[in-house]
């Protein structure tokens, strides 16, 4: 996926804000359909990293509280730590009535408990040993809630290419992948933190996959999200 992602940007041309947006559209989507189809009044929260996962978590948090979605946003990493394409999706969010808060704050436990769907943008896979403070005390947070919770790509704290559980992970009701599965979410083993597991379509060219020998056709003719193991669990 890493390959995936330079050739799309290198050599097609394919930014990563228009990555980003397509990400964050399909993640919107995904929880609009988890909150029954309209999500106006809605309670959602979106922990939010501060790289390429978190943007499109942001992405999808500007497009919920269009739809009249009641959003808040808790960052993982302090706004300066916010670069980029990420720092462009939160200075958008920061214009809307979109309340953004840095982890950790007092009130953490009962906002994440209180609210409909949490949506976890903390982490993708570029992960590398257990998540740190504050980002695991919004994980821990967000799993004891007991809100539903739906994951963009891969839970947070879930190793991409083995499927190990870090201490802590987050354990999702559904997880939206991108692009195309990430081996480590469709080992048994990680079953129970990557729940009903769905596939977006983020516009990579067929071309790109060609160039890895890969194969996948037009996967996305029908719908540009497709359940890969729906109910799996």
């Amino acid at each position: 996926m890493r390959e995936v992602d330079r050739l799309m940007l290198e050599e097609f041309q394919i930014g990563l804000l228009q990555m980003m947006e397509n990400a964050g559209r399909a993640l919107a989507l995904e929880a609009r359909r988890l909150l029954g189809g309209d999500v106006r009044g809605s309670r959602v929260i979106v922990p939010a990293g501060r790289g390429g996962n978190g943007g499109g978590g942001l992405t999808a948090a500007r497009r919920l509280s269009i739809w009249g979605a009641d959003v808040s946003v808790v960052l993982g990493a302090s706004r300066s730590e916010f670069e980029g394409v990420p720092r462009h999706q939160l200075d958008i969010v920061e214009r809307l009535p979109v309340l953004v808060r840095e982890a950790p704050f007092d009130e953490m436990e009962d906002a994440l408990r209180s609210a409909d769907l949490i949506l976890d943008a903390l982490i993708g896979y570029s992960l590398r040993g257990a998540p740190r403070e504050p980002i695991a005390s919004v994980i821990r947070a967000a799993n004891a809630s007991r809100t539903p919770l739906l994951a963009l790509d891969i839970p947070s704290g879930l190793n991409g290419d083995t499927g190990e559980v870090c201490d802590p992970t987050i354990r999702a009701v559904a997880t939206l992948t991108l692009a195309l599965p990430k081996a480590g979410l469709t080992r048994r083993a990680a079953a129970a933190w990557v729940g009903d597991l769905y596939l977006a379509d983020i516009s990579v060219p067929d071309a790109v996959y060609a160039r890895l020998g890969v194969s996948v056709g037009p996967m996305f003719s029908r719908s540009e999200i497709i359940a890969v193991r729906p109910g799996w669990r």
